[in-house]
């Protein structure tokens, strides 16, 4: 099994009505040199400007960006190939990250690679730490700049932190 830590930018709150932008993945290990982007092409005509803003385009920028079917097979191909056994989705805010790749992948290519279950970075720090009123975020070192790779590599370093820290099993 491998971690693989994902982040990802909407134009809006849920997926379907709204658009996946963009998002990026890290296979957790240390180095953590193997890594994915992509860029989504809208799939609805609906968006919020706020929330768009976020991830740094524009709406007619994103209306460039390739198509979400050719994509999230580039991203499963990429898994399948960097990856051992069934890759674990583990972000910061997976509730959100999750539920965007998981319609993603069951939209366009009828399954998803990381079947059914995912991990909540912070959840899994406060459970190590044994206090539900601790945060994780201290423990990055890549500055989180709302692009998905850097976003997803700055929680992969504080997994891997705070697991050397307390004594917490990975996957190798």
């Amino acid at each position: 099994m491998s971690f693989v830590m994902v982040d990802i930018e909407a134009d809006g709150p849920i997926p379907g009505d709204y658009s996946m932008v963009s998002f990026g993945a890290v296979i957790v290990e240390p180095g953590l040199q193997r890594s994915f982007y992509g860029q989504l092409k809208p799939i609805s005509e609906r968006w919020i400007p706020r929330a768009l803003a976020i991830s740094g385009h524009s709406r007619e920028e994103t209306l460039s960006f390739e198509a979400p079917a050719i994509v999230m097979q580039q991203f499963a191909d990429w898994l399948k190939r960097e990856t051992k056994g069934r890759p674990h989705f583990i972000a910061d805010n997976n509730g959100f990250d999750w539920s965007f790749i998981n319609w993603y992948f069951h939209h366009f290519l009828g399954t998803n690679p990381f079947g059914y279950s995912s991990t909540n970075l912070g959840s899994l720090y406060k459970g190590v730490v044994r206090d539900l009123f601790q945060n994780f975020k201290h423990l990055r070192t890549t500055q989180h700049d709302h692009h998905p790779v850097n976003d997803a590599k700055g929680n992969a370093e504080a997994l891997l932190t705070f697991s050397k820290q307390y004594g917490l099993k990975l996957p190798r």
